[in-house]
């Protein structure tokens, strides 16, 4: 019965695609562009349960433009729930005028039971073909997850005639599935490239996430590039990187879910998702630079991108590609705010989210950029007011609407062994200190925000952490010294005022081996928020975790053993949290950091200039 009502539910997307496509063929194309304005910024829901009905949640998009410049935008239809491994279809919209507006929903593969989805699409510029790669593994009845190991296959279906219709699925098994990878297996999800430079122009490349199963554990991780040079008709495994599972269940890195950018000089510029490595970090990347047969290094987790643990996009724009987008969430700890940020060097580096323009403070997960027309990049990505899954939305935005390239920020001293000057954000101005001079916070968006350098990772190591500090605030959350993750799973260590709760308190946020994450603090029974200066001291040692404040012992904690920086994005901040979401309002002096007698970090806090 089901088989028939989705034939049916088939027949009749089909038809209304046809009418629409149809009356847009009938509509002079030019016309609508010269009537309509062009906005630099617009964007509108996709993919919704309530407005696409037939499925209870629409997830994992991708999207890839025709040599016909029709955009095809592709995502899984979950029929009866938004769990990975139930019955789900791939479904797909078209759009004619750069995603301005979007054909009927129409089903590409039905799951009829089983999951069909990771679509990963892939356009041939010398045929037209649009290759579609997926991955397929018995559904669960009831929904949830795929169990360990799962039985996933990668398939592949085409379309000749600019996505309107698409072939009955290929199983790619004999040619990318071999013997190790027998458990979890992903195709993209995001759209392939087709190389343009160099001895392999015209190869297809896309992405492969893989696990080896050893018959009692997952004990090994392959990223992966697909590639084809015979226009998709035989495929093979190019470039792996595989990092081992240890029987602890301790690894390193576990890159999966990647997005691929071939850069100006023909380089191959590979972006995944990190999941639970004890490298800092949830971003890795790497790149090949012989069309995607090897890769130059193994993957490197880049501590200070922020990011949740989700799956991001990159696309290269501009004069010669040299600009690089990334469309990713900006939060570190949750998916939300989805942000684009730019790197001006193939990759190597990336704006800080203070850079980056914001698309939406929503929730967002997974996304696709495309170069939808001549004038306008598009973001396709997952997006909620209550949850990142609650719909796919296209937003069009031109380069214009993208935040100015910033030059340097004014930035002060730090004095510590090797350290680079800090960054002074929104304006922090120098002030009278406790002793000599201080800086100014504004409580909107002012901070210093020291670079990435591996000696700030604190680990397992004792340490003293201190700040001088003076405000008047009663309310809102006054964030001191930020160092590490945050949230409630992430390595940390911080100190702030929380007037509201009449306290001071300092926090560390710990991982050991594979135990869960443990957290410890201390706390005052004043915020001290009485305009005058006080010095606040975390200290860790000798198996506790003191807090002193004006050098007097407040509270102290029995310590919890483990590293304080580890798995997480890492960043160090003054006057601000990690995620940007509170700043503090009013004076901070002589912000210190020691382990071992040696310092850390030591910011005087009392100038601000180009170098500090």
């Amino acid at each position: 019965m089901r088989r028939n009502s989705v034939r049916a539910r088939l027949r009749s997307m089909l038809a209304a695609a046809a009418v629409s496509i149809a009356v847009a063929a009938a509509l002079p194309a030019a016309t609508a562009t010269a009537t309509e304005p062009q906005l630099p910024f617009e964007q509108q829901v996709l993919f919704k349960a309530s407005q696409d009905p037939g499925y209870a949640c629409y997830r994992i998009p991708a999207v890839v433009k025709t040599v016909e410049g029709t955009l095809l935008a592709f995502a899984e239809g979950r029929t009866h729930d938004c769990t990975d491994a139930g019955d789900i279809d791939i479904v797909v919209k078209r759009s004619e005028d750069g995603g301005r507006t979007w054909s009927p929903l129409q089903v590409v593969n039905e799951g009829a039971g089983d999951t069909h989805g990771n679509p990963a699409p892939v356009v041939d510029r010398y045929t037209g073909r649009i290759l579609l790669a997926e991955t397929w593994n018995t559904g669960l009845p009831g929904g949830g997850n795929c169990p360990v190991p799962c039985d996933r296959t990668p398939h592949l279906q085409y379309s000749d005639d600019d996505g309107r219709t698409w072939s009955a699925p290929r199983d790619l098994s004999d040619e990318l599935l071999p013997p190790e990878f027998n458990s979890w297996y992903a195709t993209g999800p995001v759209h392939g490239i087709q190389l343009t430079k160099g001895r392999h122009r015209g190869r297809l490349v896309f992405t492969v996430n893989a696990e080896t199963w050893n018959g009692s554990r997952v004990s090994a991780n392959h990223a992966t590039l697909m590639v084809s040079d015979d226009h998709g008709e035989h495929w093979r495994i190019g470039a792996k990187d595989t990092w081992p599972i240890p029987p602890e269940g301790i690894w390193r890195q576990k890159p999966s879910e990647m997005t691929l950018a071939e850069l100006p000089d023909g380089t191959v510029y590979v972006s995944g998702r990190e999941q639970d490595g004890t490298d800092l970090g949830h971003r890795t990347h790497t790149v090949s630079r012989d069309g995607g047969d090897s890769f130059v290094r193994p993957f490197t987790a880049i501590p200070d991108l922020y990011a949740p643990q989700v799956q991001c996009s990159v696309l290269p724009v501009g004069k010669g590609g040299r600009r690089l987008l990334l469309g990713c969430p900006g939060d570190p700890d949750r998916r939300r705010t989805m942000t684009i940020r730019s790197s001006y060097d193939g990759g190597r580096t990336w704006d800080s989210f203070d850079r980056s323009t914001v698309v939406t403070t929503d929730w967002s997960g997974y996304s696709d950029l495309v170069q939808a027309d001549r004038s306008h990049v598009g973001l396709m990505y997952e997006g909620g007011a209550v949850d990142a899954r609650d719909e796919i939305r296209f937003a069009r935005f031109t380069p214009d609407w993208l935040k100015e390239r910033r030059g340097p920020d004014p930035a002060t001293l730090d004095l510590a062994p090797g350290a680079r000057p800090a960054a002074v954000l929104g304006g922090a101005s120098v002030t009278d200190g406790a002793v000599g001079r201080a800086l100014a916070f504004d409580g909107v968006d002012d901070a210093v925000r020291l670079p990435f350098r591996r000696s700030l990772a604190l680990g397992d190591r004792d340490f003293v952490a201190s700040v001088r500090f003076r405000y008047t605030a009663t309310s809102g959350e006054q964030p001191f010294l930020w160092m590490g993750g945050i949230g409630t799973t992430q390595p940390q260590v911080w100190l702030r005022g929380e007037p509201a709760s009449h306290r001071i308190t300092g926090l560390i946020t710990v991982r050991e081996g594979a135990a869960a994450p443990r957290s410890v603090s201390v706390s005052s029974s004043s915020a001290y928020n009485d305009g005058a200066w006080h010095q606040a001291e975390l200290r860790r040692a000798d198996g506790e975790l003191t807090l002193s404040i004006d050098g007097d012992v407040v509270r102290s904690a029995v310590d919890v053993p483990g590293s304080v920086s580890r798995n997480s994005p890492f960043g160090v901040h003054v006057g601000q949290r990690m995620d940007s979401r509170a700043f503090f309002a009013g004076d901070l002096d002589d912000v210190r950091v020691t382990s071992g007698g040696r310092p850390v970090l030591w910011l005087p806090l009392d100038r601000v200039g180009s170098r500090g």
